[in-house]
């Protein structure tokens, strides 16, 4: 495990678009108003454990910015489309060994983007025993230090049918350190979203790198439905 970003990228035996890969979008903005200041962008959407790292966050990133995970396309025309970044492992196998730690995420587009929003969701994946359910449980540990949008985030969620509980009851999964790329808004703050194993496993027809984009299920949209409900609630405050 790497200790961040800057030390992953300088290992000579890791390549990028071999072993890694990086995504972002960055939307455009321009201000010629002297009058006053634009907004900043409302949010961003982060996947720092995507690829085979934490399968199926790389799409939930995509889908829940707006965008198709298979083609790119914005998924609704007229929809708010927010910023994202991600950190892809790109191996067959071993992709665990890229793991960077949420408070170790030092990439410069993944800061930039973070600090230049109001508000942001990271995606993560975690198992069942992790999140204190059985081996099949399908739940998302909602963490992170923006409290309204994590109370959103809950009862969308469960609006949706799928079981979201407040992720501070585990601290190596609260997500509360300043320090974590998610909470290094302009807020202050952000929310962390990790899925149990099984609830991604039921998100895709065929869980693959290839297929997973192509191959969505109604859980996945219903949870990426929950989430941007959400972060419409938090942007409106």
């Amino acid at each position: 495990m790497y200790r961040s970003n800057t030390e992953l990228y300088a290992d000579p035996s890791l390549r990028e678009g071999v072993d890694y890969g990086r995504r972002f979008h960055r939307h455009g903005a321009v201000d010629d108003d002297r009058s006053g200041t634009a907004d900043p962008p409302s949010a961003v959407v982060i996947a720092m454990h995507g690829g085979g790292i934490e399968a199926g966050t790389s799409e939930l990133c995509l889908a829940v910015a707006g965008y198709h995970p298979a083609t790119l396309a914005p998924v609704t025309a007229g929809a708010p489309l927010y910023d994202y970044w991600m950190f892809e492992g790109l191996r067959d196998r071993r992709n665990t060994e890229l793991h960077v730690t949420s408070t170790g995420c030092d990439d410069p587009q993944a800061v930039s983007l973070c600090s230049a929003a109001r508000y942001a969701i990271s995606l993560h994946g975690c198992t069942p025993a992790q999140a204190g359910l059985p081996g099949t449980g399908q739940a998302v540990l909602v963490g992170g230090l923006d409290a309204a949008l994590k109370a959103y985030l809950r009862e969308e969620l469960a609006a949706a049918g799928i079981t979201a509980l407040d992720g501070a009851a585990d601290p190596a999964l609260a997500g509360v350190s300043p320090r974590n790329i998610v909470n290094r808004t302009l807020t202050g703050a952000g929310a962390q979203l990790e899925l149990t194993t099984p609830l991604r496993d039921a998100m895709f027809g065929e869980n693959t790198r290839a297929g997973r984009g192509r191959t969505t299920l109604p859980v996945f949209w219903a949870f990426v439905n929950a989430a941007r409900a959400a972060v419409a609630r938090r942007s409106a405050d």
